[in-house]
């Protein structure tokens, strides 16, 4: 089954980029329309993030994050089934990849954080092939969460594990792979919006409301000789590709969980303030996960 899936993906990526992400928005509109779950969490989570001040901007920005929420799922057909090479050269310009070179040049190991923001997953893909082709090749490590939908899953790798990636599923044992790679000295991307499990968050403000966030970027960037840094891939108009986005994290992590949850959440604010309508607002940002006490209200 995934032999055919992993095929039938490689046929359909070969489609033109415009011509996916046309077929993107209108299945973003069929799930946002026929989902009322769905359509209110989005319009909820836009607006406790603020960004859009008035009624006619809130309806704008709406309209348009349905839209690239839908081109981001078909991309993906692009980002699984496609040649690292080729899908590389959909990457139109890369800003400040002096950040990562001079991190490099003083032998650190880098870890990158890019939040459900633009095409993660061909700017991660970007990452990758520009840090393996250099004189001495990098290898990059993508941390990623087991869908749902277990059929997924050798779909996914299959299409990140190519040309030098690797990737380290969200589990202990994927967290030593994690470790052991930053120990010598190569790099790992990490998602920092996923609502961890038990254990694994504190409670931080995410645009204004408290959201269980993950402990393990912080942690990790407590190691010897270890750097974050911050990345997304912004999407470009249509059929035109995708520009990535590099840059320091604003202030470093301290080594208390509460103040470094806090820290990570507004790092990941001021990328999606670059790209609004982009970032995947349907996500449940703000749920409790089983086993965690709620945040605490604050008393009036």
């Amino acid at each position: 089954m995934s032999r055919l899936l992993i095929a039938v993906f490689s046929i359909l990526s070969h489609l033109p980029l415009a011509v996916l992400q046309a077929v993107g928005v209108a299945l973003g509109w069929l799930v946002y329309l026929s989902s009322p779950r769905y359509a209110a969490r989005m319009r909820e989570n836009l607006a406790q993030s603020g960004l859009a001040t008035d009624a006619v901007s809130q309806r704008r920005l709406l309209r348009q994050a349905v839209s690239a929420t839908g081109m981001g799922a078909l991309e993906l057909v692009i980002a699984w089934g496609r040649s690292p090479t080729s899908i590389a050269r959909l990457v139109k310009n890369c800003n400040n990849w002096h950040i990562v070179e001079e991190a490099l040049a003083q032998n650190k190991g880098i870890i990158f954080i890019t939040p459900h923001l633009g095409n993660y997953d061909i700017a991660g893909r970007y990452l990758s092939q520009r840090l393996i082709k250099r004189p001495q090749p990098i290898q990059l490590m993508a941390m990623y969460r087991p869908p749902k939908m277990a059929w997924l899953e050798p779909l996914m790798n299959a299409g990140r594990v190519r040309e030098g990636g690797l990737t380290a599923p969200a589990t202990a044992a994927g967290v030593r792979m994690v470790m052991k790679t930053l120990k010598a000295r190569q790099t790992t991307i990490i998602l920092p919006d996923q609502v961890p499990g038990q254990g694994d968050g504190v409670w931080a403000p995410f645009f204004g409301r408290p959201a269980y966030t993950m402990t393990l970027a912080p942690r990790l960037a407590q190691m010897d000789g270890v750097e974050v840094i911050l990345f997304f891939g912004r999407r470009l108009g249509w059929g035109r590709g995708f520009e990535v986005e590099i840059a320091r994290l604003p202030e470093p992590f301290t080594g208390d969980k509460t103040t470094d949850g806090a820290k990570l959440n507004q790092a990941v604010e001021q990328l999606i303030r670059q790209a609004p309508a982009q970032y995947l607002w349907s996500y449940n940002r703000y749920k409790t996960p089983a086993g965690v006490a709620p945040a605490e209200t604050p008393n009036p």
